[in-house]
């Protein structure tokens, strides 16, 4: 038996009319179909407080247990990130030309990137998540998480949800490895790096890639 438990409290979720339900839905999607990846960003300054809202809305995010097994790790340090930058130029540069399969290559092509990530330094804000692997009691002893990757992966969408909604933009940076950010941000042993977002306004005039997303009969199967 749990030597505790939470207090269970009544939940009154928001509910609306058939219509405008799928009103709502329909409007939701229409956002979200307007986000996109951004590398071109702009240096111009976003107030901290949206950020400490975006990393609040992210841990609204269902997770194993309710352990919230993430770490956000928000870097605005110039040199810092400079020194994330050529940490990251460095493992991507082996990627392009040793690591990755010509497979890889050609897929990433039509997408025009490469190797140099300026805006690791440009962005005015780099988020670096971090996975907790297990908790650390107060006596140094490990008590375990659950479905880390999972609750994590979850808790990113929903940052990538509030950061799109707060009128910002991101892309999703993995660099592998990526045991430098644990290194360079001093984490502890129970944590790993598992997702880089860089975080403001898009540059004036940006461009991105003219991309169509999988229509609905693609990407679902219903059993009825």
């Amino acid at each position: 038996m749990p030597s505790k438990s939470y207090p269970f409290v009544p939940y009154q979720p928001d509910t609306f009319p058939e219509q405008e339900m799928l009103e709502r839905a329909h409007q939701y999607y229409t956002f979200m179909d307007r986000r996109r990846s951004v590398r071109d960003f702009s240096d111009r300054p976003v107030p901290r407080g949206v950020i400490e809202q975006v990393l609040l809305a992210a841990s609204t995010a269902p997770s194993g247990a309710h352990k919230q097994p993430w770490t956000f790790c928000v870097v605005s340090n110039p040199d810092l990130k400079s020194q994330i930058r050529e940490a990251a130029e460095k493992e991507e540069y082996e990627s392009y030309q040793h690591r990755m399969s010509p497979e890889w290559l050609e897929d990433l092509a039509p997408l025009g990137t490469d190797w140099n990530k300026p805006f690791l330094e440009v962005a005015p804000w780099l988020i670096v998540v971090f996975k907790k692997a297990y908790d650390l009691k107060p006596d140094g002893t490990k008590r375990n998480n659950y479905y880390v990757s999972e609750s994590v992966g979850l808790a990113c969408g929903f940052l990538i949800s509030a950061i799109h909604h707060a009128g910002l933009v991101t892309l999703t940076h993995t660099p592998s490895p990526m045991n430098f950010l644990t290194k360079l941000l001093g984490r502890p042993d129970n944590e790993r790096p598992f997702l880089l977002l860089p975080v403001g306004y898009p540059a004036d005039e940006v461009q991105v890639p003219d991309l169509r997303r999988k229509p609905l009969d693609e990407v679902s199967e219903w059993y009825t």
